[in-house]
């Protein structure tokens, strides 16, 4: 049974992210960068891609979290403050959409979703035994989350930047115009190197 809660908490995790991924585009599209027809809060307005990669990274965090679940039976701390955090993220969205005076993307699986599998897995893990100290666990969670958080949408953007090519410009050989020798770009030898 214990087993189990590493496999839900993926699975709920999923579910809940899946919400996120649909929404995510056409959410983005009317409500990203402006105000929102209500009059609620400016949200910043990252790029589908770039949420879908974040998405998707924070899925190899959750698999790895859910794996050591299942390879501790739910007893380590690490697997422990990743439910805890799991649960206590779902207030955020809950915040975000009071805050945007609507939907956001996420907001409901959270009371379907995240609100009952997180505190189902926590009363479970105490009903064993395994539970750590809610206060530790609590302490562990929100920066672990954080920083999950943090790496997956930073990852995402760098990961996003690399594919669209928004790199360094590199020089290019440009025999043509050192054959014609134009002053602006000066030749060594019979090459000439100049800024794409």
């Amino acid at each position: 049974m214990n087993k189990k809660l590493g496999i839900g908490l993926f699975a709920a995790w999923a579910i809940h992210d899946i919400e996120e991924w649909l929404a995510i585009g056409s959410w983005g599209q009317g409500h990203g960068g402006d105000k929102n027809s209500r009059g609620g809060l400016r949200l910043p307005a990252p790029s589908t891609e770039q949420e879908r990669t974040a998405i998707a990274l924070m899925a190899v965090i959750f698999a790895a979290a859910a794996a050591n679940g299942v390879r501790t039976g739910g007893r380590s701390r690490w697997f422990q403050a990743t439910l805890a955090g799991f649960g206590l993220h779902g207030f955020g969205h809950i915040a975000l959409s009071v805050a945007a005076r609507g939907y956001t993307p996420g907001v409901i699986t959270t009371p379907l979703v995240v609100f009952p599998f997180a505190g189902w897995a926590w009363k479970q893990l105490g009903k064993r035994g395994i539970r750590h100290s809610t206060g530790q666990t609590v302490r562990d969670a929100v920066p672990l989350m954080i920083g999950a958080l943090a790496v997956a949408h930073t990852g995402a953007a760098l990961l996003r930047r690399a594919a669209s090519g928004r790199r360094r410009p590199s020089a290019k050989l440009d025999d043509r115009r050192c054959r014609s020798h134009d002053s602006q770009w000066p030749c060594v030898g019979v090459n000439a190197w100049r800024p794409e």
